[in-house]
């Protein structure tokens, strides 16, 4: 959109086919008259079919209109939909947000503390869920062992401190969020983290739901019950930051254990956790869960 000069407001737009024809060689053409002749030629129908180092395949136009423009930079603000066009159009119908490309300049200047622009933009820009998402993103990106701990409430009141980082993110949303929802009177029976540390472990709750657990095993990150006597439940919960979900290999594994202690098939559940949809560990392994 920069290259194009798609920005609101100059009445330039852009459309997702146009950015499977940018190349390495085109983006080095700076001058306004290469950036001009690319931003007409290149939404020509049928044109630069047999483009050299393309950045992305011709047939992944789809992709980046869903899921980097429509549920990606329109949602947060950072670019705009062109408006009175009908759903079937061919014409541009995106640019880049006036405010957006103001924010771009001011940390084109390079400021020695770029982090207070960008704040200031998203307090201005992003919604009360996009802000809290992206604070929580912000959380999990965060490796060092000598960061702030990230602290899980459990449904018995008991804390517990994680590394930070993206995994821990997600099983604090498991603990605190989905076991709250899901389970009329839940309990943590384990909870493990990357590197397969035991953060919390109830041998007692596990006795008194019939599991007998093998810690040695390749347990799921979180296991969950529901102690309510009109609806036990036993909850494996894999943790799915990049890879790892409940295969159907896995869940097979997963109900022998549950079998042996006497559970009842409809009584156990098996979940794996992501970020959102639109992350890319979801998109990559939906096909595998069981």
């Amino acid at each position: 959109m920069l290259y194009a000069g798609a920005v609101e407001g100059t009445g330039r737009w852009l459309r997702p086919d146009q950015v499977t024809k940018m190349t390495d060689s085109q983006a080095a053409k700076t001058d306004d008259r290469s950036r001009e002749k690319w931003a007409v030629e290149s939404v020509i129908p049928g044109g630069m079919k047999q483009l050299r180092g393309r950045w992305y395949a011709a047939n992944t136009r789809e992709p980046i209109r869903d899921e980097t423009l429509r549920v990606g930079l329109v949602a947060v603000g950072a670019v705009v939909e062109r408006t009175g066009l009908p759903t079937t159009s061919a014409k541009p119908r995106y640019a880049l947000a006036r405010d957006f490309v103001a924010l771009l300049s001011r940390l084109g200047e390079a400021p020695a503390e770029p982090m207070p622009l960008i704040a200031e933009w998203q307090a201005a820009h992003l919604t009360a869920n996009a802000l809290n998402r992206v604070n929580l993103l912000r959380r999990g990106t965060v490796t060092s062992l000598t960061s702030e701990r990230v602290k899980v409430s459990f449904p018995n009141g008991e804390t517990r401190l994680m590394l930070p980082g993206p995994s821990t993110i997600i099983t604090k949303a498991v603990v605190e969020g989905f076991a709250a929802h899901f389970l009329r009177q839940p309990g943590v029976i384990f909870l493990s983290e990357s590197g397969d540390k035991v953060v919390a472990r109830d041998d007692n709750l596990a006795n008194s739901m019939g599991l007998k657990l093998d810690y040695a095993r390749n347990l799921p990150d979180i296991v969950l019950a529901d102690i309510h006597p009109d609806s036990p439940k036993v909850v494996f919960v894999k943790v799915v930051a990049t890879d790892g979900p409940i295969t159907e290999q896995r869940k097979t594994a997963l109900m022998e254990i549950a079998q042996k202690a006497g559970l009842k098939p409809d009584h156990v559940y098996f979940v794996s956790a992501f970020a959102d949809r639109s992350a890319p560990a979801f998109r990559k392994l939906v096909s595998e869960l069981a």
